[in-house]
């Protein structure tokens, strides 16, 4: 196809007559063209965007917010007169979440069913995380893209506090969401779509976040992509994983994260683990009309790049609804291996807007 972005086929050819399969094109947005455009392919060994030393410190940070969890419920307990600070040394949280600024109190546990909020929120910058979303990008080597997020999070029972803005307790939720990606130099179309769904059992005391559960995440070409250039074979990357995830909110709009994710099942190029760390700032009350910047970061590695990965940066304004729900607009850096993991050997450096919207 004349002038198109994406080779016709996953097929090299050195003359008219003798061609050579290969598994995959040079790079996944444009092939060979008059552009003369081209992303040469290397070992994902090599091309991890992270050092070694950013890797180390995403695991140190995972174990350092578990570690504040754990000593927080253990001086929590320790008597009073041991564990006493002073009135200018308490953080404002341990306060805060007692009493509600409307004067209700929410210290009373109690079983509900489709409780308000959430205890374990999902990453502002995590870019697979289930929420209405949506991202115009501009790739280095691919153009202008679009990557949606039609999904979410809720509650389906909590033994816990009442408070819709920092609940405590035990809780499951559901998740799910469609994640697509759209060519917008190309009539719109859609070049694939990645598919997650998973339920996990958070914890929430104090400043400290819990969460263990399970996720599926499945990748599929786009049916027009396919149909437009049937040359081109798609890979069944999928992955069923255990989560393990810990929060910690160093003040009330500061939150620290980690996480580790294992898969007892891969397919298509994937391998058992996984990690994401970051820090995100964003208000801890609601904002009424007027809204409240915000800035967070996320890293994400994966075993099948050699423990390399991506990093994703987002940053705007933000607003938060009485019952805690998040509606953000601003930009949106990422730079690493792709998020849409039909291609998730090639590299991408991404710039755009986007808008944001989670339970």
């Amino acid at each position: 196809m004349p002038g198109s972005r994406w080779p016709p086929s996953r097929i090299q050819c050195a003359g008219i007559n003798g061609c050579s399969v290969s598994k995959r094109p040079s790079q996944p947005f444009r092939g060979a063209s008059s552009e003369g455009k081209q992303m040469p392919r290397r070992a994902t060994s090599a091309i991890s965007p992270f050092p070694q030393a950013v890797g180390v410190l995403g695991f140190a940070l995972i174990l350092a917010t578990a570690c504040l969890g754990r000593g927080q419920e253990l001086l929590a307990r320790l008597p009073e007169v041991v564990f006493a600070p002073s009135a200018h040394s308490v953080p404002a949280y341990t306060v805060e979440h007692v009493e509600h600024e409307h004067g209700r109190q929410y210290d009373t546990w109690d079983l509900q069913v489709l409780p308000d909020g959430l205890l374990y929120h999902s990453y502002l910058a995590g870019t697979k995380e289930p929420r209405f979303a949506m991202q115009w990008f501009h790739e280095t080597n691919a153009g202008w893209l679009a990557d949606a997020a039609l999904g979410g999070r809720m509650g389906l029972l909590r033994y816990g506090t009442r408070d819709p803005l920092r609940p405590e307790g035990w809780q499951i939720d559901v998740e799910g969401g469609a994640l697509p990606r759209i060519n917008l130099e190309e009539d719109m179309d859609l070049m694939a779509v990645d598919f997650r769904v998973g339920s996990p059992l958070t914890y929430a005391r104090g400043p400290y976040r819990m969460k263990l559960g399970y996720y599926h995440l499945s990748s599929h070409l786009g049916d027009e992509l396919m149909l437009e250039h049937p040359g081109v074979p798609r890979i069944n990357f999928s992955r069923d994983s255990i989560i393990w995830g810990h929060s910690y909110y160093w003040t009330d709009e500061i939150r620290l994260y980690g996480e580790a994710a294992w898969a007892f099942h891969t397919d298509g190029g994937t391998r058992p683990w996984e990690f994401q760390f970051g820090v995100e700032y964003r208000p801890s009350r609601p904002t009424g009309l007027r809204p409240t910047p915000f800035l967070a970061v996320n890293g994400h590695l994966r075993e099948e790049l050699d423990f390399g990965g991506n990093l994703s940066i987002q940053t705007g304004w933000l607003w938060r609804g009485e019952r805690g729900h998040l509606f953000r607009i601003g930009m949106a850096y990422y730079t690493g291996m792709s998020d849409q993991f039909e291609f998730f050997d090639r590299y991408e450096d991404k710039v755009g807007l986007g808008i944001w919207y989670d339970y």
